[in-house]
């Protein structure tokens, strides 16, 4: 199971601190069951929840405007009786190691992370600091890890990037159909390694996952290219090929730079137009009939053709047999074609976008058509928006589908009695024969099911008896 930390997060942890140089904070009090075991110098060491560098000439840069988290994993030789131990940091200014800041971590389990801050007032803005960690077991102490080295960095970009495309130019529309070259500028910022992008306003969050042992996991957010791109050289520039979440429309690109702590500059957004390149939905015949299997053929707007060819179509689908989105492979010409029949109560309607080989998705072209699936309903005895017959006079309902393959009725009258379903007779037409038992107006409700199992339109037949 893991857990996340974000720049600027820090533990819960029981802290002392000392700013003065050359001096220690008295050793960390450990139970006695640690007595006998010897301490081990710390493992697996973290500053900001990521890897420290112990390379002085290429220190890592670090937000430190609380402070700085610092953790390393302690050990001890004899772990029986479940002992505890304490971990001691110290931080020194690389241009003046007599400034010494320590800051202890008390009562904590070997084998686990201990994180402990180091306080923002002994971390200067610009400054590069080494920092050590060792185990503290009573009266006893390990050996001092090697250095790692960090700059503080409590100065976010001053300027937001700048970002440019050739050809997607922000006023006027853009025929789309290729992917959108954006440079990102650093804005004239010298500290800028990398640039944070997205289509959503709200840009990502970067973050580290704590997993085992309370041990960060760190990435480098450079490696998700969906959101990051660093830059050609610090301080320089990125280029961007990007498709757009949609097909069409106004679009606009957010965009941050981070300098080398990852502290983001205001965010600048890059606003353009893009006009419809959504293909053609053509059916064999002008208004198929429900039901009936129809070829619908898909082509390509010709401008996208021309730029990349398409090579598929996403359909969705609604009203039509067996509704779910589907894929639809394109010829060389980017045209295709499908068999579909519609048979939704009201109608159906189909939802096209194309692809290119580029990877470009146009926006959705739309077919839809309209029908009428009400069954007819009519009676000598009780016609329709009239009155006749009266209370215990019989009379017959004859009801009749307006479209194909009709196999039964389903009917009520004035929703006071259960639903009853009567067999459509061989020419799909069904009568039933009813007797009121009182005078008054009257709603019959019918609806037809197919053999498909589809349950068409009601009809409501208001009449009046007598």
């Amino acid at each position: 199971m893991t857990t996340s930390k974000f720049f600027g997060a820090r533990p819960r942890a029981v802290l002392a601190s000392l700013g003065a140089s050359g001096l220690l904070l008295a050793a960390a009090t450990t139970p006695a069951s640690a007595a006998g075991g010897v301490p081990l110098t710390p493992t697996q060491l973290f500053d900001g929840y990521r890897h420290c560098s112990t390379d002085a000439s290429r220190p890592s840069y670090r937000w430190t405007g609380e402070g700085l988290v610092v953790e390393g994993i302690p050990g001890i030789t004899d772990t029986t009786g479940n002992p505890l131990v304490g971990v001691r940091y110290q931080v020194w200014p690389v241009a003046d190691p007599t400034q010494i800041t320590t800051v202890t971590r008390d009562r904590v389990a070997p084998g686990f992370e201990a994180p402990a801050t180091l306080p923002a007032s002994a971390l200067a803005d610009g400054q590069t600091y080494a920092w050590q960690a060792q185990t503290v077991v009573g009266t006893a102490v390990s050996d001092w890890t090697a250095p790692c080295y960090v700059t503080a960095d409590r100065t976010r970009p001053a300027n937001a990037p700048t970002v440019t495309s050739p050809n997607y130019p922000p006023d006027g529309w853009n025929k789309g159909g290729e992917p959108v070259e954006f440079t990102l500028g650093s804005g004239g910022v010298e500290d800028v390694e990398g640039f944070e992008f997205s289509w959503q306003q709200d840009l990502p969050v970067i973050g580290t996952n704590i997993g085992d042992h309370g041990i960060p996991q760190p990435v480098d957010p450079y490696a998700d290219t969906r959101y990051f791109q660093r830059a050609d050289a610090l301080g320089g520039s990125a280029t961007l090929r990007l498709v757009p979440p949609t097909g069409s429309g106004p679009m606009t690109l957010w965009v941050r730079s981070l300098d080398r702590a990852h502290t983001g500059s205001a965010i600048t957004s890059y606003r353009f137009y893009v006009s419809s390149t959504a293909p053609t939905v053509t059916p064999a015949v002008p208004q198929p009939e429900f039901g009936e299997p129809t070829t619908f053929t898909f082509r390509p707007d010709p401008e996208l053709q021309a730029k990349s060819p398409v090579v598929g179509y996403s359909v969705r689908t609604m009203g039509v047999q067996d509704d779910k989105p589907f894929e639809v492979a394109a010829g060389a010409d980017g045209t295709a074609t499908v068999d579909l029949a519609v048979d939704g109560a009201d109608g159906g309607n189909l939802q096209v976008t194309s692809r290119s080989a580029n990877g470009w998705v146009s926006d959705a072209a739309w077919w839809s058509i309209g029908y009428d699936t009400t069954p007819t309903v009519s009676s000598d005895s009780y016609p329709e928006n009239g009155s006749g017959g009266g209370a215990g006079v019989p009379g017959t309902f004859t009801f009749a589908p307006k479209v194909k393959d009709v196999v039964s009725y389903t009917y009520t009258f004035n929703d006071g009695t259960p639903e009853v379903t009567v067999p459509a007779d061989t020419d799909h037409t069904a009568g039933i024969d009813w007797t009121p038992a009182s005078d008054g107006w009257y709603d019959l409700t019918v609806h037809a099911t197919t053999r498909s199992g589809v349950q068409l339109a009601p009809y409501d037949y208001f009449f009046t008896v007598d």
